[in-house]
């Protein structure tokens, strides 16, 4: 097995897919504008208008830790707070991102059930203390699909929606895998969005077949106000734009984006079909997006990756994540499967 064969520790491991390498390539004819200027950055920003049905302010940024950590700040004070899952991105892999650009709004982390958040677990957040010596909760992350693979439902969305409304509170979608989501539940964009209520969104491209790039869009269109200085500030104001935009057309202009995301989820539920039922094999949340979280014993953890399969395991003691990809292929999460199948069942 060599370093190039498909793996599921990330979907990051995949490469470009074709419709975003050739829009790149398309964007490398001749000069064009720099700072967004360019007519790529506004056909994306367009391409976006037109998906999500509404007029949003569109922003671009190099990765999700700076999309999801310069968002969250535009809607915050340095003391407010955010209230987030304990499972949230924001709070275990962005290396404190999200309370650096910010100026030092906490995190406050809600119970959540299959590592979605719910109304109950935002009020008991929000209204534990109201006194002037704790930060003031003022937005609530979201991450769609979750770390753990779940899709919230647009019920779900509009009833958190309706909390935070009650509570004066913003809401933030990080949507590193959203395209999932869609694909999943087959609705809109809008109607996982705005139309639920979701303030703004970070609408992930790298986990989708894009080298880098993630779009901000603001649908509360005052909350964006002196976000391109943000951006700029933090070091995301590309200079030739056009190569974090055009991807993005690439994507969007015929549906790609959701292709990708369907065929992602597929895999993963492929390859949980295939495993389904194995003696010491269980599956810990399901399996609605492209990951699929397994309890397995230790010793055929050992196994796998002495067959130079690569996985992660940072979800508690004999847990395995297995993510797919817009690129991956049925043979090989057949192999996945045969060889967890000849090792459970030794």
């Amino acid at each position: 097995m060599t370093d190039k064969s498909q793996q599921f520790a990330s979907d990051n491991y995949s490469g470009i897919c074709p419709e975003a390498w050739a829009a790149m390539e398309k964007a490398n004819q001749g000069h064009d504008r720099a700072y967004g200027d360019d007519q790529w950055t506004e056909r994306a920003a367009q391409y976006f208008r037109d998906l999500f049905e509404t007029d949003c302010e569109v922003f671009f940024a190099f990765n999700g830790t700076a999309a999801n950590s310069l968002a969250l700040a535009s809607l915050c004070q340095s003391y407010h707070s955010v209230i987030c899952s304990e499972t949230a991105h924001v709070e275990t892999d962005e290396c404190g991102a999200p309370e650096f650009f910010s100026n030092g709004s906490k995190l406050l982390t809600a119970a959540s059930v299959n590592g979605k958040l719910t109304p109950e677990s935002i009020r008991e957040v929000a209204l534990k203390r109201q006194d002037i010596h704790y930060p003031k909760p003022r937005v609530v992350t979201i991450t769609q699909a979750t770390e753990v693979g779940t899709v919230y439902r647009p019920d779900e969305l509009k009833a958190i929606s309706a909390t935070c409304k009650e509570l004066g509170l913003n809401l933030h979608m990080d949507g590193a895998r959203f395209t999932n989501a869609c694909a999943f539940l087959g609705c809109s964009p809008a109607e996982l969005t705005w139309k639920a209520g979701v303030d703004v969104l970070c609408f992930g491209g790298t986990k989708n077949g894009m080298a880098v790039g993630e779009a901000i869009l603001f649908f509360n269109r005052q909350l964006a106000e002196d976000f391109d200085y943000r951006c700029k500030q933090a070091g995301q104001l590309a200079s030739k734009m056009r190569f974090l935009s055009a991807p993005w057309v690439g994507l969007l202009e015929d549906g790609a984006w959701l292709r990708h995301g369907g065929h992602a989820n597929h895999c993963a539920q492929l390859l949980a079909s295939l495993v389904s039922g194995l003696p010491g094999v269980q599956l810990m949340f399901p399996v609605e997006a492209n990951g699929v979280f397994l309890q397995l014993p230790e010793h055929a953890l050992e196994a796998l990756r002495s067959k130079g399969w690569r996985f992660y395991t940072f979800i508690g003691s004999g847990g395995a994540r297995f993510m797919c990809s817009w690129d991956t292929e049925e043979a090989r999460v057949r192999e996945l499967a045969a060889d967890i199948r000849s090792i459970v069942s030794a």
